[in-house]
């Protein structure tokens, strides 16, 4: 359920309340522990924090008139979606996390490579997700993308 809003006050604004919330909390623990560098954009029809083209100019490879995506967050049709595009690309980072996900909920991690998500909007580990948020700073962020991509080369 991709969004045609133009800018993030538009995009919470289409949402119920329920998720409005939810997504506002997320936004919230990102700008709080974003390390310095990313910036906050629509992006893919949801809520983006991005490496910008000033600090990496290729942007994202299949579409380089976009900078680099990092996280994104979304309200999809059943579940809130958190997508960190990093986790997948880093063994420690992805063990740290499930490790830690493990201590607060006894539910069962949903994720696929890089999107975690969450059906139950009253159990969101939003201090959890802000300090995954904190664990990558832009530079650590595209060596691991360019690594991904020297990888599938």
């Amino acid at each position: 359920m991709q969004s045609k809003a133009e800018t993030i006050e538009q995009y919470l604004q289409e949402l119920p309340d329920d998720r409005r919330i939810v997504i506002e909390k997320l936004r919230e623990q990102l700008l709080k522990n974003l390390p310095e560098g990313f910036t906050e954009t629509m992006n893919y029809g949801m809520i983006g924090y991005v490496v910008p083209h000033s600090i990496y100019p290729k942007g994202y490879h299949t579409t380089p008139h976009l900078p680099l995506p990092f996280i994104n967050i979304a309200s999809q049709k059943n579940f809130i979606a958190f997508y960190h595009m990093s986790i997948s690309g880093d063994n420690q980072l992805l063990t740290w996390f499930t490790d830690e996900y493990a201590k607060f909920s006894k539910n069962k991690l949903d994720m696929g490579k890089s999107c975690i998500r969450f059906k139950n909007l009253n159990q969101i580990p939003y201090d959890l997700l802000g300090e995954l948020a904190q664990k990558v700073s832009v530079q650590q962020w595209i060596d691991i993308y360019e690594a991904q991509l020297q990888e599938n080369k």
